[in-house]
């Protein structure tokens, strides 16, 4: 790191709380970003494989969206409005309905909740138990729901768990995921007789909450007739169902909404991350009018709704979603994408695919060798994480307009340090 360097990031160590995490693997001071590339204070180019964790599905600085931004802003658009009607966001509810709902026969309200995915899931929870009167919420092994207390109590993650402290994290039991308990085991018929055995311990569940892709989990991704299953597992026990497609959603596996395929009708959809377009804090929670009886200010919160994340969002939905041109894309890149992992899986014994879509990665069944790998990577110019439980998951989140050219160029790297790992791996055994 040169001396400069050094000396501008000692304010981080200095300053920032312990809870920081990404940076310590990939420390560099980043200073601008276009597209599918960063670039830091050196000049040093970076491929992004991570786009902000799948906040940033149609790039750094989007063009279109960047200059209606500065439009409104330098106009003097209203930049905090609390839930006041605003003239963005009755232009970002109208592309939403015309081209998001209407054309998938979706009625919904659209809640502004607080600015993050954990606030979507946090009102989630909280009107599944005023509907139904009932407390216990039924969420899935390996989820992640987001790191507010109602919301960690649905996340399996021991780590994240802990940062609870001595907090109660209950109401919630945790039930296997599709495939969690091995391919011969049928977790909804597990799910089912827990739930129909009145000696089981479990109190009748408010709602269902689960990924269709797990992010942080994984990259385990549910069948559409898993995701059938629990529906009509909900139904059955007057349950609500509760799709969370924040870090999934917005085109990340191959549709707006990653549930679209199995054609099941959530109760409310839990939306955050890349709604926004341009990376900006945006999170909302879809509800099915007969389930939306809260009072006035009943949930609230001061930024309940980010008007300059109004004016993005809707460039982002007439853009990228006013025809099926974008979803064509995607659906050709994750072919690609697919075969590019595959030539990293041959690489070392054992790994397998995992995922769908933009959102697929390879399990290469260590942590320790996923970590390494994505660490060589970053040498090289290459920002791409890990996830699951041990960490043994390389994930690729790619913004969804990569160049195919830049996502080759990007592999190759992923390729080469893979090899170079793999290779120092074996010479370290013997």
């Amino acid at each position: 790191m040169p001396k400069d360097m050094t000396q501008e990031t000692t304010i981080f160590t200095r300053r920032e709380s312990e809870a920081r995490s990404y940076c310590r693997g990939m420390d560099n001071m980043f200073v601008k970003a276009q597209g599918a590339e960063m670039f830091d204070q050196n000049g040093k180019r970076y491929i992004d494989f991570l786009a902000g964790c799948s906040s940033l599905n149609y790039g750094h600085n989007d063009p279109d969206m960047k200059s209606a931004l500065v439009d409104h802003i330098t106009n003097d658009g209203i930049a905090h409005g609390l839930d006041f009607h605003s003239d963005a966001k009755a232009a970002f509810l109208k592309a939403y309905e015309d081209h998001i709902l209407t054309p998938r026969g979706m009625d919904y309200k659209i809640m502004m909740t607080g600015p993050t995915g954990t606030n979507a899931v946090e009102a989630a929870i909280k009107l599944a138990r005023k509907v139904t009167g009932r407390r216990n919420v039924i969420s899935f092994t390996n989820g992640f729901h987001g790191m507010t207390m109602g919301a960690l109590s649905l996340t399996g993650n021991t780590d994240k768990r802990g940062g609870a402290g001595s907090g109660t994290l209950g109401d919630v039991t945790h039930m296997p995921f599709e495939g969690s308990l091995g391919e011969n085991v049928d977790t909804l018929e597990l799910i089912e007789a827990m739930l129909s055995n009145p000696s089981s311990g479990i109190d009748a569940p408010a709602a269902f909450i689960f990924e269709p892709i797990q992010g942080e989990g994984g990259l385990n991704a549910a069948s559409d007739a898993w995701m059938q299953g629990v529906e009509k597992i909900a139904r059955k026990h007057g349950a609500l169902l509760i799709v969370d497609d924040i870090q999934a959603g917005c085109g990340r596996s191959g549709s707006f909404f990653s549930f679209e395929a199995s054609g099941i009708k959530p109760d409310m959809i839990t939306q955050a991350k890349s709604l926004s377009g341009f990376g900006l804090p945006f999170a909302a929670l879809l509800i099915r009018p007969d389930h939306d009886i809260w009072k006035p200010a009943e949930h609230n919160g001061t930024f309940r709704g980010n008007t300059h994340a109004f004016v993005t969002a809707r460039i982002a939905i007439e853009k990228f979603w006013s025809d099926k041109t974008f979803e064509k894309e995607i659906a050709s890149k994750s072919v690609m994408l697919t075969t590019a992992l595959q030539e990293v899986a041959d690489l070392v014994p054992g790994a397998s695919l995992k995922g769908r879509g933009m959102m697929q990665g390879v399990d290469v069944g260590s942590g320790d060798l996923a970590g390494a790998i994505c660490a060589r990577a970053y040498e090289h110019g290459l920002v791409i994480e890990t996830s699951g439980a041990n960490d043994e998951v390389i994930k690729f989140l790619a913004p969804l307009t990569i160049s195919s050219e830049l996502m080759r160029e990007g592999f190759d790297i992923l390729i080469s340090a893979t090899k170079e790992v793999v290779e120092s791996h074996k010479i370290a055994a013997e």
